[in-house]
């Protein structure tokens, strides 16, 4: 066989590049199932052809984990991870170590394995003695939500907070209620990511006392703000719910949040007011998803879009004086047009109750969270994930994250 360096480095290349960009797109909110099916097809192409390529192939994903990136991480390690090569999987896991990021590439490398080749994987991992392999093992088991047994309470006395924090984490993914009392010391930890896990993973194992440790997290600005809000507004009854929302709205700086957790709560009681909430160009696209949430209306198809405000900025700006460079956190979502949303709710209120919670615009049941999971956009996925995780205690949740072949599989979709 022939080969060409150039056409094997484009390759290698490639994958890293499209693997970030369906790092992005899991958690878009135009994203679907079927497009990031679409995508992932994309990122095997190139594997395949490394794989083709043999050594070669693998040569230049070599070269490529020398610069530390998560993408050339996840591309090196699917290489690896397929052919069983322990060496070369030692030499990815080093470059995975030197940051987080890219030990999130290594993790995202393990989702593509099938049974049989993470079966033998776990097995080589769980006995090592080496905290890194063991780290490896239970992010992959969280991934494939497979349950690794005693390997998971072991990992409660890893030394590194993330670490700990990704095993409380997976607690809560897997279902495992027998270690549920094995966290309770951990929600009061003076580390905020651990206490974090550690109380949702309570929270969604039906620990509704947790919820006082969850709540302080949707007032702070961190990873975690919208995490804490998507599954305690999904827990509260209608007058805790409102309690907690008008806390949400007295701190100026969790308006936005606040805006969220209306559309986690999916009561259209909350609709008027995210109606008046479009005409304020900082929060009229994420009141916008909210109202979608609840309604189920899709905004962009139903050419209920709007124009970008004359004047209004988001994100960074071509200004070099300009020190705010963080990103436009609704960059893709749609503009609404404040005047055909509030014709279209004029047109279709009578068909909501308030005091019921709607989910892309049906009540919330078992059919609905199964439907919009097979056919919703990502964020909408994550939501039914979640409603239906707390309506089945012993179910594990869904991982909408998760290779979308497999998703795909595990629906019942072709």
């Amino acid at each position: 066989m022939t080969i060409i360096p150039t056409i094997i480095e484009q390759h290698a290349e490639e994958a890293a590049f499209l693997w970030l960009q369906r790092e992005a797109a899991v958690h878009d909110p135009h994203y679907d199932l079927k497009d990031l099916a679409k995508l992932e097809d994309r990122i095997e192409a190139h594997i395949d052809g490394l794989l083709i390529a043999g050594d070669a192939g693998w040569g230049f994903c070599q070269q490529a984990i020398q610069l530390e990136e998560p993408g050339e991480v996840f591309a090196a390690a699917v290489l690896c991870l397929g052919s069983g090569e322990k060496q070369r999987l030692e030499e990815v896991i080093s470059a995975a170590c030197t940051a987080n990021e890219n030990w999130r590439g290594l993790l995202s490398a393990t989702g593509w394995l099938g049974k049989d080749q993470l079966d033998s994987l776990l097995a080589d991992l769980f006995k090592s003695e080496q905290a890194e392999k063991k780290r490896l093992g239970v992010g992959a088991c969280a991934i494939h939500r497979h349950n690794p047994g005693d390997a998971l309470a072991e990992s409660f006395e890893d030394p590194e907070a993330l670490f700990q924090a990704r095993a409380f984490r997976a607690v809560g993914e897997l279902k495992r209620r027998d270690l549920l009392a094995d966290l309770q010391p951990y929600v009061e930890s003076e580390n905020n990511i651990t206490r974090f896990w550690a109380a949702w993973s309570a929270v969604l194992l039906g620990d509704r006392k947790t919820l006082d440790i969850l709540f302080p997290f949707s007032l702070q600005e961190s990873p975690q703000q919208e995490r804490a809000i998507q599954l305690i507004f999904r827990v509260l009854n209608d007058q805790q719910s409102q309690i907690y929302l008008n806390e949400l709205t007295q701190e100026p700086s969790c308006f936005r949040q606040a805006v969220i957790a209306s559309g986690v709560t999916g009561d259209p009681l909350h609709i008027p007011w995210l109606i008046k909430l479009t005409q304020t160009p900082e929060l009229a696209r994420v009141a916008g998803e909210a109202f979608a949430m609840i309604t189920g209306v899709d905004i962009a198809f139903e050419d209920l879009e709007g124009e970008w405000p004359e004047g209004f900025e988001a994100g960074p700006t071509e200004n070099p004086e300009d020190d705010d460079v963080e990103m436009d956190p609704d960059e893709d979502l749609p503009w609404p047009n404040p005047e055909l949303i509030s014709n279209w709710w004029n047109s279709n209120k009578g068909n909501f109750r308030n005091g019921t919670r709607y989910l892309v615009g049906k009540p919330i049941t078992e059919e609905q969270c199964q439907h919009v999971l097979r056919y919703g956009y990502q964020r909408q996925r994550a939501a039914a994930a979640l409603e239906l995780a707390l309506m089945h205690p012993d179910e594990p949740l869904f991982n909408v994250c998760a290779p979308g072949f497999r998703q795909k599989q595990l629906l019942g979709l072709k």
